[in-house]
């Protein structure tokens, strides 16, 4: 089979979405284009197509007239393992859909697109969820799409439990209409470089869009999260809350642009990126950034990097509570917020013990 190639040079650390990243360390001619092993429970009653093409799978392109942001989204394009999800208007799809991705191989690349279409006044609730045998080597490189349509209800989970020897570059975009909700969410676990690019653009009046990820490395893991809250209409809002923690060696890096176009008056829209560093080894780095060419608004962003309140430990130990167990509850606390928005809330419980699991505070002395 043939190995990998893109038509375009990979980017480089130069260019400042993708300052900080790992990108130099990939060798993409060692990876094999594969088809993504794809499983979909849920979505009586909507169309659920795996064999679209053309512009069915670049419905935010076909909107907007963005071409693929980089070189990875024009490669999930030309290899796409597609799943098409579209709801008719005024449908409402009470469970939710889930869509989950096995990688199985190693020195294998897949590339799974899953577009979501959401006519007028719909609502549906996603779960795209990556995962992967524990040995594999491989390359994931996801794409999603989202269209709200005119008071649309879409609520988003992205869930990576991928292996920590899977390197994942991922592109999520979502574009609101008029009076739509959008919610998009990440919960980032595994994976060895696992990097997702977030643009959400509301290009209707009344739309709004949440935004929030929960995100936990160890080891010598990075996880890299870029956002794009992009207003490009009036009256528009947008939250965004990013919650992260990194422990040994591992790293993470958050940068973010709230956008807010000149006739997009009336607009709030708030940023907001934490990070706990639980280890000497552990590294984050958060740069929040805005660009604003009107006046109405609404707006703020906030970041911090820094270990655990101490406060709070001391308030812990002094009832009794041992050190560790301490440190872990405070943990667990801090995420809670981000876990308490998923969309799904019978998978919160269960993503809330991987993160108790995936804990090793104290054993990385300080």
């Amino acid at each position: 089979m043939p190995t990998l190639t893109a038509a375009t040079p990979l980017p480089t650390t130069d260019e400042e979405i993708w300052r900080y990243s790992r990108i130099g360390e990939l060798d993409l001619d060692r990876f094999t284009p594969t088809a993504a092993d794809t499983d979909v429970r849920g979505g009586a009653g909507i169309e659920i197509d795996h064999a679209a093409t053309g512009d069915a799978l670049d419905v935010i392109g076909r909107l907007t007239g963005d071409a693929a942001p980089d070189v990875f989204a024009a490669l999930n394009l030309e290899h796409a393992s597609p799943t098409l999800i579209t709801v008719p208007a005024g449908r409402v799809v009470e469970q939710p859909v889930v869509v989950t991705h096995m990688v199985r191989g190693s020195d294998e690349a897949v590339f799974p697109r899953l577009v979501i279409d959401a006519g007028a006044d719909s609502e549906i609730t996603v779960v795209e969820v990556f995962t992967s045998e524990p040995d594999s080597t491989s390359l994931v490189v996801p794409v999603v799409q989202i269209r709200a349509g005119q008071a649309a209800r879409v609520r988003y989970l992205a869930v990576n439990e991928l292996g920590e020897r899977v390197w994942s570059i991922g592109h999520q975009q979502a574009l609101g209409e008029r009076d739509s909700q959008l919610l998009v969410a990440t919960v980032a676990l595994g994976g060895d470089y696992a990097r997702v690019r977030t643009d959400v653009r509301l290009s209707g009046a009344g739309a709004s869009a949440k935004q929030v990820a929960l995100y936990f490395a160890g080891g010598t893991q990075m996880h890299d999260f870029r956002t794009i809250q992009d207003h490009d209409a009036p009256h528009t809002h947008s939250d965004l809350l990013f919650k992260g923690a990194v422990q040994d060696h591992s790293r993470s890096v958050y940068t973010g642009l709230i956008k807010i176009r000149e006739h997009a008056r009336g607009t709030a829209a708030f940023q907001t990126n934490r990070n706990l560093t639980l280890s000497e080894g552990a590294w984050a780095e958060s740069v929040p950034n805005l660009e604003i060419e009107t006046n109405d608004v609404k707006c703020s962003h906030a970041s911090t990097v820094g270990p655990i309140d101490e406060e709070q430990r001391f308030y812990l130990e002094s009832r009794g509570v041992p050190p560790s167990v301490a440190e872990r509850l405070v943990v667990l606390g801090f995420f809670d917020e981000v876990l308490s928005q998923l969309p799904a809330g019978d998978l919160a419980t269960d993503l809330r013990a991987r993160v108790a699991a995936k804990l090793s505070i104290g054993d990385d002395p300080r």
